[in-house]
């Protein structure tokens, strides 16, 4: 208990500075990061007849990817406009990632085949 209310003390009393390319970088990596995957979804879908279904697979993971750079920006809006759903929101951040992870796994196990 003692060294838990120190910690926060700790936290209350340090101020970080970001600094001023900070938001720039942020949101021009968040945008690349949907277009790269939205491209990497359209292409899997294109390519599920082509490559077979695991292919189709891992288009599930690049939509997952995208659902949860979409997520970040619904926490930011939420900071700014209600507090109180930032924690809603980012308690399911990992979700989709998590969602994505199952989808390759399950795309790279389909992937094998027999010759």
């Amino acid at each position: 208990m003692v060294v838990a209310s120190s910690f926060m003390l700790a936290q209350l009393e340090t101020q970080y500075n970001a600094p001023g390319y900070f938001q720039i970088v942020f949101l021009a990596l968040l945008a690349l990061g949907v277009v790269g995957w939205l491209v990497a979804a359209v292409l899997g879908f294109a390519r599920a007849r082509a490559f077979g279904p695991a292919t189709r697979w891992f288009a599930f993971a690049a939509i997952c990817l995208i659902i949860y750079h979409l997520q970040w920006v619904m926490l930011a809006f939420a900071l700014v406009n209600s507090p109180d759903l930032v924690l809603a929101i980012g308690a399911f951040l990992n979700l989709f990632v998590v969602l994505g992870a199952v989808c390759a796994i399950i795309g790279f196990v389909r992937l094998t085949s027999r010759r």
